[in-house]
């Protein structure tokens, strides 16, 4: 497996170059993750399929689900790419490598660990920050358009909205110069978490089923449903900081709620 990654990245670096590496070709692959993990809760709420886990029964119409396509497209190609080639002499000059060998899996996984749990911490402060009454009429409710989420709109938002909580997602590697293969891998964890955490179903396979203190797509819909100032739940990732400040007091309170119904 590590002869054929290997194989693989020397046919890269061969035939491309590191800017072109570093910034179209992260680009084209952060858009292939994206649409193709967040096309189908689109699919799934336009058709009525798997209804039986959407989390609310609400859906949005085909025409909001289009605009919402089209408006990300627009702000990915003028928003998302020219900040990955602006941004690339800052990569380059904190550490950013591209060639071979490969960085080994111990390493890989324990800079990935990292940035989560980095870009976990600055998103909560800067998605509560969002959530004051300016900043969230003027910016952040672009974002809250759709109190019914689907996959893509984990990334439909304002473009202010989108460098100031990007900063959360390029932190950790802007830190500590990982390879670029370290970068992709987190690029394409970070964007499924996010897609999951907005699809609006919760299935048997969810991860926060399976992970310990995993937001996940019902801890993140509650945000979105309920009134800016009182929501709470601002985590990305993970549930602690919501927990150790008391953000999430009203899911907690709800859940308890659900679980008190079933048992009558």
């Amino acid at each position: 497996m590590a002869s054929l990654l290997e194989s693989g990245w020397q046919y890269l670096i061969t035939h491309f170059s590191e800017f072109q590496l570093a910034t179209v070709i992260t680009f084209l692959l952060h858009e292939s993750v994206f649409f193709l993990s967040g096309l189908p809760s689109l699919f799934f709420e336009r058709f009525g399929l798997f209804s039986k886990y959407k989390i609310q029964k609400k859906s949005n119409s085909p025409a909001t689900q289009d605009r919402c396509v089209m408006r990300l497209m627009l702000y990915h190609l003028c928003v998302n790419l020219p900040v990955m080639i602006i941004s690339y002499p800052t990569f380059r000059f904190m550490g950013l490598k591209s060639s071979l060998p490969l960085p080994p899996w111990t390493v890989v996984v324990s800079q990935i660990l990292f940035f989560f749990i980095v870009e976990d911490f600055v998103f909560y402060w800067g998605h509560r920050i969002l959530h004051t009454k300016w900043l969230y009429k003027h910016i952040h409710s672009i974002h809250h358009e759709h109190a019914t989420p689907f996959g893509l709109t984990s990334e439909y938002a304002h473009p202010a909205e989108i460098l100031f909580l990007g900063f959360a997602t390029i932190i950790g590697p802007a830190l500590t110069g990982p390879h670029l293969f370290t970068l992709w891998l987190w690029m394409a964890l970070r964007v499924l978490e996010t897609v999951e955490a907005h699809s609006g179903y919760h299935f048997p396979w969810s991860p926060s089923n399976f992970l310990p203190l995993y937001g996940g797509a019902e801890f993140h819909d509650y945000h979105h449903r309920v009134l800016y100032t009182k929501s709470g739940n601002y985590s990305s990732t993970f549930t602690y900081m919501d927990w150790i400040f008391g953000t999430d007091k009203g899911y907690r309170k709800l859940k308890a709620l659900e679980e008190e119904s079933k048992r009558l």
